[in-house]
């Protein structure tokens, strides 16, 4: 009965560390760029930290400010082929001025791309199903409560 409560709060750290809501960690950001057929930076990217490392020109590499970024340029003329299309998935250097995940058009390095922001550790990469604390703290709660009871 008394290792139960040891157990609960081993787990419910468990699941906040493996999820990234635990803070203090260096966040990564994926790195890399393609364009059209060439490298694997584009969409579908189905890489993760420890596939990266096998792919030529995809690395998770640290980032300082934990805001990672993704751009896709040439979206124009040739977007039924991909052909002249270029992915690229990025650290930045600071986080939006007002602090918000987002994707929009814009300007980078003088031409018009589509840019997404994001804020965790290995956040750009294509889908990510992103875990918010009231959606998986709640029913942890909830269990921790009826195994302590029980």
């Amino acid at each position: 009965m008394c290792g139960k409560p040891i157990a609960v709060a081993a787990s419910l750290l468990l699941v906040l560390l493996t999820s990234g809501l635990a803070s203090g960690a260096i966040k990564r950001c994926f790195s890399c760029r393609s364009r059209g057929d060439l490298g694997s930076c584009k969409d579908q990217f189905t890489f993760n930290a420890t596939t990266a490392v096998q792919e030529q020109g995809v690395e998770a590499i640290p980032c300082a400010s934990g805001w990672c970024g993704k751009l896709v340029e040439g979206t124009g003329s040739y977007k039924q082929d991909d052909y002249g299309m270029a992915t690229q998935r990025l650290c930045l250097q600071r986080s939006p001025s007002d602090g918000e995940e987002r994707c929009a058009y814009t300007v980078w390095a003088r031409n018009k791309v589509y840019m997404c922001f994001c804020q965790g550790d290995l956040c750009n990469s294509a889908s990510q199903i992103r875990l918010k604390i009231l959606t998986l703290g709640i029913p942890l709660l909830l269990t921790a409560i009826n195994l302590v009871h029980s």
